[in-house]
């Protein structure tokens, strides 16, 4: 049994070493500033999808190439560099990533293309154009039956499969066995707290663990477990709206009002 390899920023001396070790793998962007190191299994993002304070922000097609070049010297660990595409829309990112994907293999690197809304109907490229479909997109469209099918038969043409933001145990179990690596930004807001989370995910699906399989209830049969890492059940509920009060107008010109204080008001009590 195998299981896709988190991909997560390189961002803290524990995770660094999760990375080490081969259970995690290094996702790096031009704006992110983390650093890489020999032997680790990496690939690279653009930034587009990203906010600027998750290491987004795309600095433009010469300065993205010039630094692949930086990154030579990782350059045999790399699974795929992601082509600059556009969100949610398929046909803009073909226009979009087209040349770039050709730059980015003329570097040495594989090269990415993101697969977006609607991606099925295009046919504007082909299978000999990138080296990994990275299934990106909406979460309506990331999870439907045509980003499945674009998965498996991108696998069956020798592509690597990536499936961005994938930031619970449902969303791994549901691309297990589509994807060959994922990454979520569940390791970038809060990296040490949420490690040993991602990392369950990993052995849930190496080991087959019943997390997999939603009609079965993981019991973890010792109590050792944190089962807040493994179901959704133990959510806390969501907060309870405040009573709080509003003040309205009384029955008079409500562009008078506005401007005259002595305007009487009544007092309105909502849940």
């Amino acid at each position: 049994m195998t299981a896709p390899l988190y991909m997560t920023p390189p961002n803290t001396p524990a995770v660094r070493a999760e990375i080490r070790a081969g259970r995690l793998g290094a996702i790096v962007t031009p704006a992110q500033g983390n650093k890489l190191e020999e032997g680790w299994t990496w690939c690279g993002d653009n930034g587009v999808f990203q906010k600027r304070e998750q290491g987004g922000a795309y600095p433009g097609d010469d300065a993205f190439l010039a630094w692949l070049d930086k990154l030579k010297p990782f350059q045999e660990t790399c699974l795929f560099v992601v082509a600059p595409d556009v969100p949610k829309n398929a046909f803009k990112t073909a226009l979009r990533s087209y040349e770039m994907l050709q730059r980015i293999r003329d570097k040495g690197y594989p090269a990415a293309l993101a697969g977006q809304d609607f991606t099925e109907f295009c046919n504007w490229w082909s299978w000999d154009d990138f080296d990994c479909l990275f299934i990106g997109g909406s979460t309506e469209w990331k999870l439907s039956d045509a980003a499945a099918s674009l998965a498996q038969d991108a696998r069956a043409n020798g592509k690597h499969v990536h499936a961005g933001r994938v930031n619970s145990g449902i969303r791994a179990a549901h691309f297990r066995d589509l994807a060959d690596s994922y990454d979520g930004t569940t390791m970038a807001i809060a990296p040490d707290k949420n490690l040993g989370k991602v990392i369950g995910w990993r052995n849930a699906a190496l080991y087959d663990s019943p997390m997999f399989h939603h009609d079965v209830e993981y019991d973890p049969h010792d109590g050792g477990y944190d089962l807040k890492n493994w179901t959704w059940k133990d959510a806390p509920p969501p907060p309870r709206p405040q009573r709080r009060t509003l003040h309205v107008p009384g029955q008079t010109d409500l562009l008078d009002a506005y401007d005259d204080e002595s305007v009487p008001r009544q007092q309105l009590t909502l849940v």
